[in-house]
């Protein structure tokens, strides 16, 4: 269930603060930036064998596949059970590595059940060609059930490399829409109603639609965990910077009426206490968010 708006929420806050005194009120104000921060959220990922979801899922993340943190990646299945990855900088957004449909351990028909569908925000379903058979089984299990999900066409650089050298006239957008509507057209062929299809490339996140996946996701997520989305996203592009910056701005008012609380509390050296670790945190989770950390680069 989404929260309250941020009036509603500063007029509690109000409230508290006329009724029962500062204190309390940053008592509340803090509580509530907590909460914000550990929003849960998610991801399920999952494809045939030499998909590229483990890349995907480090990609996603914002690691390379050379990280200590990253999930193991090859040609063979790689992923044997179930594998959670929390964000780096973002621990309450996991992505989980699904081991693919119908591998030796988890059969088509108990799928859902042995991976843990209902913990699952939504599902992302990859291919690096033409969705199969499995694919297709396991999203009208999903669709039946309820819940979101959308398949990812992946290693779709390598495609329109070959695109390229073998057209006269080659385009890049007329190459990438047919792509998109083979796609779609055969997963409506198999079922599926209004399937939405992403050609991505985990390498070059900034190219093809990967910011198309994301503006999706945003807007068919519950309210309250858009943010948690948005602020673990890797900054390909302008709208994604320009989206983290409005929602980091959005807790400005409130760290600062944290602040302005801290000093009308008539304890000597707390306003300083309270600001100082709040600052600290705050630049440092600004500049992780935007990637202006060297420990990153």
């Amino acid at each position: 269930m989404a929260g309250p708006l941020p009036n509603e929420q500063l007029q509690t806050f109000k409230e508290v603060l006329q009724n029962q005194g500062p204190a309390a009120a940053a008592a509340q104000i803090n509580a509530f930036l907590e909460e914000q921060d550990n929003i849960p959220l998610h991801i399920a990922v999952t494809g045939d064998t030499g998909s590229g979801k483990s890349t995907f899922v480090n990609a996603f993340r914002g690691i390379d596949n050379m990280d200590e943190h990253a999930a193991p990646t090859g040609c063979v299945e790689t992923t044997m059970k179930v594998e959670s990855y929390p964000h780096p900088q973002y621990p309450n957004v996991t992505l989980w590595d699904l081991p693919g449909i119908c591998t030796p351990n988890f059969p088509a028909d108990k799928y859902l059940q042995l991976v843990g569908f209902e913990r699952f925000d939504f599902f992302i379903i990859i291919s690096k060609d033409r969705f199969r058979q499995n694919d297709v089984k396991l999203a009208l299990k999903i669709q039946t059930m309820g819940k979101k999900f959308y398949f990812v066409r992946s290693k779709i650089d390598n495609n329109m490399r070959d695109a390229k050298r073998s057209q006269k006239k080659f385009n890049a957008e007329d190459t990438l829409k047919k792509i998109r509507d083979d796609c779609i057209t055969g997963l409506e062929n198999q079922g599926i109603r209004s399937p939405q299809v992403f050609p991505v490339s985990s390498f070059d996140l900034h190219l093809y639609d990967f910011h198309l996946l994301i503006e999706t996701l945003e807007t068919e997520l519950p309210v309250h965990k858009r943010d948690a989305l948005l602020l673990t996203m890797p900054n390909v592009s302008l709208r994604i910077i320009n989206k983290k910056k409005e929602t980091l701005r959005s807790k400005v008012m409130y760290n600062a009426a944290l602040s302005a609380l801290g000093a009308a509390i008539p304890v000597p050296g707390l306003s300083v206490a309270v600001d100082l670790p709040m600052l600290v945190a705050r630049a440092k989770e600004y500049k992780e968010c935007f990637g202006l950390d060297p420990s990153h680069w």
